[in-house]
């Protein structure tokens, strides 16, 4: 099954209202694809591959707003258990997802992959997601997050530019 069509059919089982934007592959990048077609970087939910630095390594999905900075070198790290982490590289993120940077979403992603999810995305009315391809995008509400298995939402998964990441 192409990744569209798994992303799709992850869409239809959790049975929540969703609607597919579709885009122009060039425009898919997060500032492009607001600017091109209306929508607020604050409502873009960008879904980013992370991994832990250990033997094996160990990947999650984490997914935060555009406008906020995903804290990898502490909330992230710690989380995975690992001492050293970081984003996954596009080779990476393709292995494991089967999906291109720019259209990375966690529907249909590999069963077991733990998504974390920054609290902020929950407060907004709405989000656009990738949509496992960079032809397209996802417009619902945050809570079709929470049907996902293994989705959990996380306090200071992400800070806002220029501030500190919480110390812990």
């Amino acid at each position: 099954m192409d990744v569209e069509a798994r992303v799709r059919a992850t869409l239809e089982r959790l049975g929540h209202p969703y609607e597919i934007i579709p885009c122009d592959p060039a425009l898919a990048d997060t500032a492009a694809f607001c600017a091109t077609y209306g929508y607020a970087p604050e409502d873009s939910a960008n879904t980013i591959i992370v991994v832990g630095k250990e033997t094996p390594p160990r990947y999650a999905a984490c997914v935060v707003l555009a406008t906020t900075r995903l804290d990898v070198n502490r909330t992230v790290r710690r989380r995975l258990g690992a001492r050293r982490a970081s984003f996954a590289s596009p080779e990476e993120t393709r292995a494991l997802t089967g999906m291109e940077l720019g259209g990375v979403t966690v529907f249909g992603l590999p069963d077991g992959l733990p998504i974390w999810v920054d609290a902020r995305v929950m407060q907004r009315p709405r989000i656009i997601l990738g949509g496992g391809s960079r032809a397209c995008k996802i417009l619902a509400a945050p809570t079709i997050l929470r049907a996902l298995a293994g989705v959990e939402v996380v306090e200071g998964l992400a800070v806002a530019p220029g501030a500190e990441p919480q110390r812990s």
